[in-house]
């Protein structure tokens, strides 16, 4: 996994629990770099996992709400680094839409070593989407995490219904349903 986001988790770590939560989780998973990690580099996806599961027990919040929560951080991160790209997509539908033929190459071509989750999208109905992620990681609760940013982003409020197509979650089913609230 690319380093960006590492670092990232650890900054939202240390924005939602303290600096000290950061270098006990640091200290207790014995990682191999002790925590040094560089944006550009790339890690084992098993430090990842470790540091989230030992967040986990510390903290007695489950792992899947825990990458949610960072996927709506690293949406913000996105955000703030690309903002200039999300400005000329109009809609969430539209920016799920894109990952994988616009974003993604994007992605590859400033870190051309990044292994990236595959989607597969349809659009059923206007208000639906169908979004199918694909990644040997399994971390599908980030990925959701990222769809209810992208939604909240966009002022667009939704239903979203996941359903494993893998018993180890290495591909999960999104269905995504626009609601149109009162004004």
């Amino acid at each position: 996994m690319k380093g960006i986001v590492f670092t990232e988790f650890l900054d939202h770590v240390e924005t939602n629990f303290g600096y000290e939560m950061v270098d006990k989780l640091i200290q207790e998973s014995s990682l191999p770099n002790k925590g040094a990690y560089t944006g550009i580099g790339t890690y084992p996806h098993s430090e990842m996992v470790l540091l989230v599961t030992n967040l986990s027990h510390r903290v007695g919040v489950p792992v899947s709400d825990l990458l949610k929560s960072y996927g709506h951080h690293l949406f913000g991160v996105f955000i703030q680094s690309y903002g200039h790209f999300f400005q000329l997509i109009p809609d969430a539908f539209s920016l799920l839409e894109n990952i994988e033929n616009h974003i993604h190459v994007e992605v590859l071509k400033l870190y051309p070593d990044a292994e990236l989750p595959y989607f597969e999208t349809s659009r059923p109905t206007e208000n639906s989407l169908v979004m199918t992620y694909h990644s040997e990681r399994k971390m599908a609760d980030l990925a959701e995490g990222l769809i209810e940013a992208a939604l909240d982003h966009y002022k667009e409020h939704g239903i979203i219904t996941r359903e494993n197509l893998t018993p180890d979650g290495s591909s999960v089913r999104f269905l995504i349903e626009k609601t149109i609230t009162a004004v």
